[in-house]
C-alpha cells in the first residue's frame, strides 16, 4: 500500500498526481487545483471511502505528482497522461462501435467519394459519423446524380484511363467521366466542393446554384441541360428533407445525451451544423471510479473532444448536468476551436426538447448495450471467480497467458502466447515464437525455450524504468500451457529456474476428459464441465492452439515457395526479379552456364560464380 507523503512536500499549487503500482505502472491519473488537499484526501480512513477508490489506493505503492501554472495546463496535462498510459482506475470511454463515415479524398488528382471506417487519414474530408452503413449507402447513391464525383476505386480508374472507356457509372449519370476527360479538372473541382458544402450543412447555395444554371440554361434554349440541372435539383432537394432540421439555420450544436447505472454510463451525441444533424455517435463509459455528477460530466467532455470532430469544433455543447467548472472546461474547448465556445445545461424552450430527443436516444442505445452485455460480463466475472476457487489462487486471475506448440515433424516448430485480461482476449499481447534451439520432435523443448524466452524477457524489463518497457513487461496471474503432466512439469522447471514459481501460478489445461492438473498435486482437478471457468480454459486453449497453427502455416507456405535462388549471397530481390525476367523462370536459370550469367552486364561476376556454385550443391 502507498505511504503518505511527508508533511509540507506536496505543492499547494495546480496540478496532476498519479498513483503507480508495484510493477511501476500508471494506475490512477487526477487533477487538482490544490495539488496538496487532493492527494492527502485519500490517506484517510479506507471506511469512509467508495470501494473502488479503497482498492486503488491499497493497489498502489507511489503516487507522484506534477505542478504546472493554472487549471487549464493541469486538465490538459491529467488529458495527455490518461491517454497515453490508459489507468487502469480511471474512467474510460470507448466507442461503441466503429461508425461509417462518408469522406471525400481531398488529396487525389480526382477526389472520391466513399464509405469508410476507421483512423482519419490525411487529405481526406469526413462526414458524419452515421448509424447505419446502409443509410450512408443510399445517401451516397442519391447524392451522386446531383454531384457526378467519382466513387470507384484507384484500380478501376486506372483501368478504364487505359481502355479509354468510361465504366456503368458514367451512362447512368452518376459519374461525370474524369477517367475518359469527359470533364474538366475545374468543373469536377466544382462539383466536389458543392458536395463537401451540402454533407457539410451548409445547403442553399448549393440550391441557388444549381437554379442559377438551369434557368440561364433554360434562356439560352439549352433545354437538355436545363433538364438535367433540374433532375439534380429535384434530387439535392430531396436530400435535403431527409436531412433533420432541428435548430436555426445558423446555429453550431453539439448535443449530448446520457443515460446510466451504477457500472457503465452510455453517451449519446447529436453533431448539429447550420441547424441540421450531420452525425450521431455514442460511447460507452466503464465508471471504475466514483463520480458525481458534474465529475462524471467531465470525463464525458474530456473523452468526447480527445480530437477534434470531423464537423469540426461547435460554438455550443448542450448538456444534460453541468461540468464542474464551466470556465475551465470552455477555456480548454476555446483552445481547441480557436474561439470562444459554451457549454450549456438548457432550462426552457427548443433546446430542452432537442436534449430530452438525445437522452431518448441514449436510453434506447444503454438498454441495446446491457442485452448484449449482461450475460457476457456476468460470464466473464463467475469465470474469473470460480477458477480462484478450483485452482486454489489467492486472487481472481485477471491477466491468465496460455501457450501452445505446433510443427509437423519436428520441422517449422512455433509456439503461441494468447493473453486474456478481465476474462477479454486482448490481441495486442498476443505473441508469436519461432523455436530457435529444437530440430527435432520435442514438444518439451520447444516449449522450455518458449517459456524461457519469455520470463528472462520479463525479468530483464522490469529492472527498467517504466518508459523504456517492452513487450514482455506484465507478468500473468495464471500461466496456462496446452497438455498433461509432462508440459506443466517444463512450466514448472522454468519458474523456478528463473525465481518467479512463488509470483506466478500455474496449470496445464489436457484435451482428453479436459482434465486440469496442478503443480505438487497427483490427480488431476476435475472442474465441473458446465462451468464458465472451464468454458474460458477451454477458449483459451483453443486460442492459443488457433493462433500458433495460423503461424506455423505461414512459415511452412514461405517455406514451399523459396527456391535455390533465395540463399544466395549477393542475389537480392531486385537481382532475383531481375534474373527471371531474363531467363523466364527458376529451372532456366538452373541450366544457365557461368558464361551466360557473365554476360549479363548488370551482374556481378562473383554473384554469378554463386549462383552456379549453389546450383551444384543442390545436386
Amino acid at each position: 500500500m502507498v505511504t503518505r507523503p511527508e508533511v509540507g512536500s506536496i505543492p499547494d499549487s495546480p496540478g496532476s498526481y498519479q498513483f503507480f503500482d508495484s510493477h511501476g505502472r500508471i494506475i490512477y491519473v487526477g487533477k487538482a487545483k490544490s495539488l496538496r488537499s487532493r492527494v492527502n484526501s485519500y490517506f484517510q480512513n479506507p471506511i469512509k471511502m467508495h470501494p473502488r477508490t479503497a482498492q486503488m489506493v491499497a493497489t498502489a505503492q507511489k503516487v507522484a505528482w506534477i505542478q504546472v501554472a493554472n487549471d487549464v495546463e493541469a486538465l490538459m496535462l491529467e488529458y495527455n497522461l490518461i491517454k497515453e498510459h490508459t489507468p487502469r482506475f480511471n474512467v474510460r470511454l470507448v466507442d461503441d462501435k466503429s461508425y461509417p463515415y462518408l469522406a471525400v479524398t481531398m488529396s487525389d488528382e480526382w477526389p472520391r467519394a466513399r464509405v469508410m471506417r476507421g483512423k482519419k487519414r490525411k487529405g481526406t474530408k469526413y462526414f458524419g459519423p452515421y448509424a447505419h452503413a446502409y443509410a450512408i449507402r443510399s445517401t451516397l447513391d442519391s447524392l451522386l446524380r446531383s454531384f457526378p464525383i467519382r466513387s470507384c476505386s484507384d484500380a478501376k480508374l486506372s483501368r478504364h484511363q487505359k481502355l479509354g472507356k468510361p465504366c456503368l457509372l458514367f451512362h447512368i449519370e452518376k459519374c461525370s467521366g474524369p477517367c475518359v476527360k469527359e470533364v474538366s479538372q475545374e468543373k469536377y473541382g466544382e462539383y466536389v466542393a458543392d458536395l463537401c458544402s451540402f454533407l457539410g450543412g451548409d445547403t442553399d447555395p448549393v440550391v441557388e446554384k444549381i437554379s442559377d444554371e438551369m434557368q440561364a440554361a433554360a434562356k439560352d434554349l439549352s433545354f437538355e441541360k436545363a433538364a438535367r440541372l433540374r433532375d439534380r435539383l429535384q434530387a439535392v432537394q430531396r436530400s435535403i428533407e431527409k436531412q433533420q432540421m432541428v435548430a436555426d439555420n445558423k446555429e453550431d450544436l453539439d448535443i449530448v445525451g446520457l443515460a446510466e447505472d451504477e457500472l457503465e454510463a452510455c453517451i449519446y451525441v447529436f453533431f448539429v451544423r447550420n441547424g441540421k444533424v450531420v452525425g450521431q455517435r455514442s460511447f460507452i463509459l466503464d465508471k471504475v471510479e466514483t463520480l458525481e455528477p458534474a465529475a462524471l460530466m467531465d470525463k464525458v467532455i474530456e473523452g468526447l473532444y480527445d480530437e477534434e470532430p470531423v464537423q469540426g469544433m461547435p460554438k455550443v455543447v448542450i448538456v444534460p448536468t453541468q461540468v464542474s467548472d464551466t470556465s475551465l472546461y470552455e477555456q480548454w474547448l476555446a483552445l481547441l476551436r480557436g474561439s470562444n465556445v459554451e457549454i450549456r445545461v438548457p432550462q426552457r424552450g427548443d433546446k430542452v426538447t432537442l436534449l430530452e430527443t438525445v437522452t431518448t436516444n441514449a436510453s434506447e442505445e444503454f438498454k441495446r448495450h446491457r442485452l448484449r452485455r449482461a450475460s457476457d460480463h456476468n460470464s466473464r466475472s463467475k469465470a474469473l471467480n470460480e477458477l480462484q476457487k478450483y485452482l486454489h489462487l489467492d486472487e481472481a486471475p485477471l491477466r491468465i497467458e496460455c501457450y501452445d506448440m505446433s510443427h509437423i515433424q519436428g520441422t517449422h516448430y512455433v509456439g503461441s502466447m494468447v493473453v486474456v485480461e478481465d476474462g477479454v482476449a486482448k490481441t495486442s499481447e498476443y505473441r508469436r515464437f519461432k523455436v530457435e534451439t529444437v530440430d527435432q520432435n520435442d514438444d518439451y523443448g520447444s516449449m522450455e525455450e518458449v517459456l524461457t524466452r519469455r520470463f528472462k524477457r520479463y525479468l530483464a524489463e522490469r529492472e527498467l524504468p517504466v518508459a523504456e518497457r517492452g513487450k514482455f513487461q506484465y507478468p500473468p496471474n495464471l500461466l496456462v500451457v496446452d497438455g498433461g503432466k509432462g508440459q506443466l512439469g517444463v512450466a514448472v522447471r522454468v519458474l523456478k529456474s528463473l525465481g518467479l514459481f512463488e509470483e506466478i501460478a500455474v496449470c496445464s489445461l489436457a484435451k482428453q476428459f479436459e482434465e486440469v492438473f496442478l503443480p505438487d498435486r497427483k490427480k488431476a482437478v476435475r472442474i465441473p464441465r458446465q462451468s464458465e471457468a472451464l468454458y474460458l480454459l477451454q477458449r483459451l486453449r483453443d486460442e492459443s492452439h488457433r493462433f500458433a497453427i495460423t503461424y506455423h502455416r505461414q512459415l511452412r507456405a514461405k517455406a514451399m515457395t523459396r527456391s535455390f535462388l533465395d540463399d544466395i549471397k549477393g542475389l537480392g530481390p531486385a537481382r532475383k526479379k531481375r534474373l527471371l525476367e531474363e531467363f523466364g523462370s527458376v529451372n532456366k536459370v538452373k541450366k544457365a552456364s557461368l558464361e551466360q550469367l557473365q554476360a549479363l552486364m548488370w551482374l556481378p561476376q562473383p554473384v554469378a560464380q554463386a549462383i552456379i556454385d549453389a546450383r551444384m550443391q543442390k545436386r
